[in-house]
C-alpha cells in the first residue's frame, strides 16, 4: 500500500486599495492581476485529477493538430 501524498500549494495575491479608489476599479485590477499570474487557468487544470498518460495522450494530440496545421499552411503556400 501506498500513503497518500499530497503537496498544496497556496498562491496569494493581493493589491492595496487606495483611500478615494473606487471598489470597482480595484476590483477590475484585481482581476486583471489574477489573470496575468494564471491562477485561474492553473486551478482549472488542477480541478480534477488527469493520469499521467492522459496528459502525454492529450499533448501528443496537441502537437498533431499542430504539425497538420503548420503542414496545411506551407501547402497553401504553394499555389
Amino acid at each position: 500500500m501506498h500513503s497518500a501524498y499530497r503537496r498544496e500549494v497556496r498562491i496569494i495575491s493581493q493589491i492595496t486599495v487606495e483611500d478615494n479608489e473606487p471598489l470597482e476599479k480595484a476590483l477590475k485590477r484585481f482581476k486583471r492581476m489574477v489573470e496575468k499570474e494564471g491562477i485561474i487557468r492553473e486551478w482549472k487544470r488542477r480541478e480534477y485529477y488527469e493520469k499521467p498518460s492522459a496528459i502525454r495522450n492529450r499533448e501528443k494530440k496537441a502537437l498533431e493538430r499542430k504539425l497538420m496545421k503548420k503542414t496545411r499552411r506551407s501547402q497553401e503556400g504553394r499555389y
